[in-house]
């Protein structure tokens, strides 16, 4: 296929692998990219270290274009930025600040640039802001999520009428259907982040892979809206968040239960009762573990056999 989303990248199909936090390293980015999609490395669970080593394992692993995501919250922003750019990085997705801090700086060494918004209000500030491209990313995506709750299917949309850049769709996109239907609410393409969360190449902890295929529906939860809101499963950890939001407590005893690296215990290092388990509603349609490949593979041929069913004959 050739759009503006696989024009602007190079890359053979519009598939994007999300940056996600402990599970996007190296291994995930370079097999996504091998396959024709867009493989992406999570830098928010890195120190600047380890991200420029991702970074170079990457290139040795690939030859096809790949990203890094930056949370630009990120406490240590300045020096991932520098790293990025010493490495000579094509391709950036930000999210979690103000696009216009670090996109002039990127864009000016060449770098592609797409940012990550869960509003109407923030795709324009990313068009003033000169981004190439914006990912709109509904509520029942994984993750940290938009105070606006609006779902995938509802923003696609409304961002498509507001902005002309190249437009990504992510929140509960796991399959072919979910490309073909993102296409047809007016996106370029589309950024996938549980799916791959649940594939070999994944850094995810096993035990955590296996809990997103044994994903039922209504497993997932929109919680912690006080400070962030995140999407994840329900274990014993968001027992404790929601008998304490329901009592009433207050920010900072949220903060203090979230302790630190609450999510590392879940995702990283497999604690699936007092870790922090990050994923979106469409892991309930994921049922198994696979290469990244193959996940890409499948996604393609997928929406090619559902857009040739619904291309009926003129009459």
């Amino acid at each position: 296929m050739k759009n503006r989303i696989t024009e602007l990248f190079g890359i053979d199909y519009p598939i994007v692998q999300g940056g996600m936090i402990w599970c996007s390293g190296w291994k995930l980015a370079a097999a996504v990219s091998n396959a024709g999609g867009l493989g992406l490395i999570g830098a928010g669970s890195m120190y600047p270290d380890l991200l420029r080593e991702h970074i170079q394992k990457c290139k040795s692993a690939t030859s096809n274009p790949f990203g890094v995501n930056i949370p630009l919250l990120y406490p240590d922003i300045q020096k991932l930025i520098d790293i990025i750019l010493d490495e000579q990085v094509p391709i950036v997705f930000t999210s979690a600040g103000n696009p216009k801090t670090w996109t002039k700086t990127l864009k000016d060494h060449g770098i592609k640039v797409v940012h990550v918004v869960s509003s109407v209000k923030f795709a324009r500030k990313c068009q003033e802001a000169g981004v190439d491209a914006v990912v709109a990313e509904g509520f029942e995506a994984g993750g940290h999520n938009g105070r606006e709750e609006t779902t995938t299917f509802c923003l696609v949309p409304m961002v498509r009428e507001a902005v002309s850049l190249p437009l990504l769709a992510a929140g509960g996109i796991g399959n072919g259907r979910g490309l073909l239907g993102a296409l047809a609410l007016g996106a370029d393409g589309v950024q996938i982040g549980s799916r791959f969360a649940a594939s070999l190449e994944s850094s995810a902890h096993r035990e955590f892979k296996e809990k997103i295929v044994n994903v039922a529906e209504g497993e997932t939860v929109l919680t912690l809206k006080q400070l962030t809101p995140v999407r994840i499963i329900k274990n014993s950890f968001y027992e404790d968040v929601h008998r304490s939001e329901i009592r009433g407590a207050s920010a900072d005893e949220l903060r203090e239960l979230l302790g630190q690296r609450r999510s590392k215990k879940g995702m990283f290092e497999g604690d699936l009762e007092q870790g922090e388990l990050e994923i979106g509603q469409v892991s309930a349609a994921i049922t198994s573990i696979k290469p990244a490949g193959e996940i890409v593979k499948d996604i393609w041929q997928e929406y090619q056999t559902h857009c040739s069913e619904l291309c009926l004959p003129e009459t």
